[in-house]
């Protein structure tokens, strides 16, 4: 027996198989065409947009809008930095202590009032009230001290104004 009586003998077999085959075919192609024609009915009214808007008129003003908030975003990146560098010269600390310079004086009119940067420097204002007048004095304060000698009250500002806690 040669090749060409075996398939003699199975052709009706062998025509049934290609016809199923050939009908699976067909209806996974139906199926794929239906599933094609949603896609793209889904596809067209994406690209609709809202109000008849297309999606690229969408997509530019986005895209614009990203390009806005990015270089604002870099605006006040660098102006975040720069405060930063401005906040380590200014004052941030304070303390102020009131106090009755001369006993005979009542209602605590002289003071000390400490005013620091980041680093503790800065100076103290110590202004004394008296019936004659007012005296007011200064001192730098460089790293939390000062080279000239400080008085309890203006210890207590310095403190006060670096943080210290004082037992009292």
């Amino acid at each position: 027996m040669n090749f060409f009586d075996i398939i003699n003998d199975y052709a009706a077999y062998i025509i049934l198989g290609m016809a199923g085959l050939i009908l699976i075919l067909l209806i996974l192609v139906i199926i794929n065409i239906v599933q094609n024609r949603k896609l793209k009915q889904k596809y067209n009214k994406f690209m609709m947009g809202k109000d008849c808007k297309s999606l690229e008129d969408n997509l530019i003003r986005r895209v614009s809008e990203i390009e806005e908030l990015m270089a604002s975003n870099e605006k006040n990146q660098k102006n975040i930095e720069r405060i930063f560098r401005n906040l380590n010269s200014t004052f941030q600390k304070i303390g102020m202590v009131k106090y009755d310079a001369f006993h005979e004086m009542g209602g605590k009119l002289s003071f000390s009032l400490a005013l620091l940067n980041k680093e503790n420097d800065g100076f103290i204002i110590n202004a004394m009230h008296s019936r004659e007048g007012c005296y007011t004095y200064i001192k730098e304060i460089i790293k939390g001290n000062s080279v000239i000698p400080l008085s309890e009250e203006e210890k207590e500002a310095l403190d006060m104004a670096a943080g210290v806690k004082r037992d009292e």
